[in-house]
C-alpha cells in the first residue's frame, strides 16, 4: 500500500505547449540544457572523443577509421539535470545488429522479471489489460507482467526483437514515437501500464515519446520508466555509465520537472539495485493525483546533497582522475614484472572505462564473455581488444583480470571463484581494489 500525500511539487504547473519541442533534441552538439533549455551548462568532466560504446568492430573493420564524438558530462545551473551535450543519430547507437541482451544477466533478470508483479500489487491493477514495454529488448521484462495474465506488447528497434518474439512476447520492431503511439493505439487499444526500462534517459526525441505514451495510456494508466540515478552515479563514481547512449542523468528532482511540461503526475519512487543504482519513478497520467512520502523523502534527501552546489561535483570529478590514475599505474606496474591483465564482462560502460584510461590490447589481451553473448568473435570500439568466450579466460589463467561488469561484482567474483578462476581480481570502481 503507497502512503500517500496531498502537496506541491517544485515545478508542478502547466507549461506553455511550444516549449514542448524543446525536449526532440537536434543531433549534434547542445547549447542548451535537455530540459529547460537554459544555455547556463557547467562542464564538470571530458571523457574525450570516443565512438558509439556499442559499435563493436569485426575484425576486418579494424583498419578503418572509426566514427568518434565528443563525451562530456555536464550540468544545468538552472534546472539541475545532469546530462552530455552532444547527440548521435539514434539509428547509430541502436542499429539491427545492436549486441546488448538484457536476459543473461541473471540479477537483472530478477529485478526486471519483478517489475510486474510489484506494479499491479501497487496500483490494484487487474490481470487482463495491455502493458506496453518501450525498447523492450529480448522480452524479459514483459515475461514478468505475462506471468501475471496481462497482454503484453514490447516496442523494440533493433533485431534483438526477434528473440522476443521467439520466447512468444509479441514485438512491434520500430522506434517509439508519437506517430507509432496513434497507430498502436487504434490496433491494440489503450494500455493500463506503459513501461521504459533503461532507455528513458536514451531518448533524443523526448517530447514525441512521452507525448506518445500519454495518447497509449488510458485515464489513470502508469507510466514506469527506470533511469541510472545520479545520486549512485556520484557516489560510486560511476563515470564509465557515461556514454553517447545515455544522453541524461536524472536525480528524482529533474525528473518532476520533466514531467510538469506534461498532463502527468509523478507519484511515486524507489531506488532499485539496476546497473548499479537506479531509480524507478511511477508517473500517472492526469494531474493532482496523490503523491507518495518516499516521493518527499527522496527530494528532501536530494537537497541535503547539496547538488546544487559545485563541491559535489568536483569531488567526482577529482574522484575519477584518481580512479583512472590508480588503475593505468597498477596495470603499467605489473606489466613491469611480468604480470598479465585481461577483462571480463563487456558493458557498454566498459568501453568508456577503458578508451578514458587508454588501455588496449597491449595492457589488456581480451575481455572474457559468457558463451551466450552476442559480442563474442567482436572487438570493443577504440581500444580494439578482442572479445572471446570466458572459457578460454579458465584454461589461460592470467595474472589478473578486470571486472568490467564491477556494479555487479558479488555475484560474478562468486560464479567466477566456483568455475576454478584463480587470477587476481581487480575491481575498478569506486576505487581500485584488488582481490587475491
Amino acid at each position: 500500500m503507497i502512503n500517500l500525500i496531498k502537496q506541491k511539487l517544485p515545478f508542478q504547473k502547466k507549461v506553455n505547449m511550444k516549449n514542448l519541442t524543446k525536449h526532440d533534441l537536434k543531433l549534434g552538439h547542445l547549447q542548451e540544457c535537455q530540459i529547460c533549455s537554459s544555455r547556463d551548462l557547467q562542464k564538470v568532466l571530458d571523457l574525450g572523443h570516443q565512438a558509439p560504446c556499442d559499435s563493436l568492430l569485426w575484425s576486418q573493420h579494424l583498419k578503418e577509421v572509426e566514427k568518434t564524438y565528443p563525451l562530456n558530462f555536464v550540468r544545468c545551473l538552472d534546472c539541475g539535470l545532469a546530462q552530455i551535450d552532444y547527440v548521435v543519430a539514434p539509428e547509430e547507437l541502436f542499429f539491427p545488429n545492436y549486441p546488448y541482451r538484457s536476459g543473461i544477466t541473471p540479477s537483472l533478470v530478477n529485478n526486471l522479471q519483478s517489475t510486474g508483479p510489484k506494479v499491479l500489487d501497487r496500483f490494484g491493477i487487474a490481470p487482463g489489460g495491455l502493458v506496453i514495454d518501450i525498447g523492450s529488448n529480448d522480452g524479459t521484462l514483459l515475461q514478468g507482467f505475462k506471468g501475471c495474465g496481462m497482454r503484453v506488447l514490447g516496442v523494440e528497434p533493433t533485431n534483438i526483437a526477434q528473440l522476443a518474439i521467439d520466447n512468444k512476447i509479441d514485438t512491434v520492431q520500430e522506434f517509439f514515437t508519437e506517430e507509432l503511439a496513434l497507430k498502436l493505439k487504434m490496433s491494440h487499444g489503450q494500455a493500463a501500464v506503459i513501461t521504459a526500462a533503461n532507455m528513458f534517459a536514451h531518448v533524443a526525441q523526448l517530447g514525441s515519446l512521452i507525448r506518445g505514451v500519454d495518447h497509449l495510456l488510458e485515464d489513470g494508466g502508469i507510466f514506469v520508466t527506470e533511469s541510472h540515478y545520479l545520486v549512485d552515479l556520484l557516489e560510486t563514481v560511476q563515470y564509465d555509465s557515461i556514454y553517447h547512449e545515455h544522453l541524461k542523468y536524472y536525480s528524482l528532482d529533474s525528473l518532476i520537472k520533466l514531467f510538469s511540461y506534461y498532463t502527468f503526475t509523478l507519484v511515486d519512487v524507489e531506488r532499485i539495485p539496476n546497473y548499479g543504482g537506479s531509480i524507478r519513478v511511477y508517473a500517472q497520467k492526469g494531474v493532482g493525483h496523490n503523491i507518495s512520502q518516499s516521493v518527499k523523502e527522496l527530494l528532501i534527501h536530494e537537497k541535503g546533497l547539496g547538488l546544487g552546489d559545485n563541491l559535489p561535483w568536483q569531488n567526482f570529478a577529482d574522484k575519477v582522475n584518481k580512479s583512472r590514475r590508480d588503475l593505468k599505474n597498477l596495470v603499467s606496474n605489473e606489466i613491469a614484472n611480468g604480470k598479465r591483465f585481461i577483462g571480463v564482462g563487456c558493458p557498454g560502460r566498459a568501453s568508456t572505462l577503458l578508451n578514458y584510461c587508454d588501455l588496449g590490447p597491449q595492457e589488456i589481451q581480451y575481455i572474457a564473455e559468457q558463451s551466450t553473448s552476442l559480442k563474442l568473435g567482436l572487438f570493443v570500439p577504440g581500444v580494439h581488444i578482442p572479445i572471446v568466450d570466458e572459457q578460454v579466460m579458465f584454461e589461460d589463467q592470467p595474472d589478473y583480470v578486470i571486472l568490467l561488469s564491477w556494479h555487479y561484482w558479488k555475484p560474478i567474483v562468486e560464479k567466477l571463484r566456483a568455475k576454478g578462476l584463480k587470477s587476481k581480481i581487480v575491481i575498478p570502481l569506486p576505487k581500485v581494489t584488488v582481490l587475491e
